[in-house]
């Protein structure tokens, strides 16, 4: 019900302030922006300090959930303080889209990135990508008993052993996807399935996922594949217990998901803002998303860079080789459907 909070909190703090610009830190000045990030904190760190360093220009950073973010920035409508609005997957930007809160990105930086993963509307740009895969505890699970499409996760066979995280927006394309091909109906039974395949299994986020797996705690789950990455970088190969492989190729399960930023209608620093956007698809940054590391010119996102000319140095499965389902940015959505599906499954 994560959405749902982010409402009535960003309505609460409405009420008690007036506007958000009241609150926390103060608006933007000429040369700076503010930034409402979704997206992991590291790498959105390295980004902002080295588009500071090359611009001069301020970036005063917000972190929260992207979902939560989209609801504050329904709630704060005109007064919000944020000039841009950078997240791990798209639904949450296409919501504000919808509602009309967004401005047209320049076509040069539209440009840098392939169309497909860009707005249909041009109003925000694709960043990077990742995609969906399954973490398994080779100890608890051997790789022929995985599952091979999306559906069979619904079989009784992995009662006690899948592991989600329902209220993660990363799943939401999963379940849209599964829509898309079979329908409400069949979706709406798949999920109470895994539901209940899931109980004692359902966990916050993704890093609990993958922690929890690797741990011996749950035999598998659902995550995007830099989560399992990331952990082994923080955790070091020697503590890596699990291991991740995908659906079948073009199966619903296995889906492409775009990280992507916007400039908010309201911004009173459009050019700058503009500017911050072109940076995120240049060289330098798409550079910094494909090499792994804690440097100022690395990531630990391992998300893949999908600007032309940028290939993820990570070691990862080259994103040319990937064979997602043949789903658009458009008929994923706002994500409204996948949370709908959820709530009456009880997932959410």
């Amino acid at each position: 019900m994560r959405r749902l909070a982010g409402a009535i909190a960003a309505a609460t703090i409405l009420a008690a302030c007036g506007s958000l610009t009241a609150c926390g830190s103060s608006a933007a000045g000429p040369d700076s922006l503010v930034l409402y990030s979704g997206q992991h904190e590291q790498t959105t760190e390295n980004l902002v300090s080295a588009f500071e360093h090359k611009t001069g220009i301020n970036v005063a950073v917000r972190y929260n959930d992207e979902d939560l973010f989209a609801d504050q920035i329904i709630a704060e409508g005109k007064n919000s303080p944020a000039d841009v609005f950078y997240t791990e997957n798209s639904p949450p930007l296409e919501s504000l889209q919808e509602k009309g809160l967004l401005s047209s990105v320049n076509a040069s930086t539209l440009a840098k990135t392939p169309s497909r993963f860009n707005s249909p509307e041009g109003d925000w740009v694709g960043v990077s990508a990742r995609v969906s895969v399954i973490i398994y505890n080779p100890s608890l699970i051997s790789a022929s008993q995985l599952p091979t499409h999306v559906s069979q996760l619904a079989d009784p066979q992995y009662k006690g052993k899948l592991a989600l995280a329902p209220g993660e927006t990363d799943f939401q394309p999963i379940v849209t996807a599964y829509d898309r091909q079979y329908g409400k109906a069949s979706t709406l039974t798949w999920l109470k399935a895994i539901s209940s395949n899931a109980a004692g299994h359902v966990y916050p986020d993704n890093e609990t996922i993958a922690d929890n797996v690797n741990r011996g705690e749950a035999a598998f789950g659902i995550v995007n594949q830099y989560y399992w990455y990331r952990m082994r970088a923080e955790i070091g190969a020697s503590n890596v217990h699990s291991k991740i492989t995908y659906f079948a190729p073009g199966d619903p399960g296995y889906v492409l998901d775009v990280s992507g930023a916007a400039i908010l209608k309201s911004s009173k620093h459009q050019a700058a803002a503009q500017k911050f956007l072109a940076f995120l698809v240049s060289k330098q940054a798409q550079e910094i998303i494909a090499t792994p590391g804690t440097g100022a010119s690395q990531s630990l996102s391992f998300e893949y860079p999908i600007a032309d000319g940028v290939t993820t140095q990570a070691g990862e499965t080259p994103f040319d080789q990937l064979s997602p389902y043949p789903i658009t940015i458009g008929e994923l959505g706002d994500g409204s459907t996948a949370i709908a599906l959820m709530r009456q499954a009880g997932l959410l």
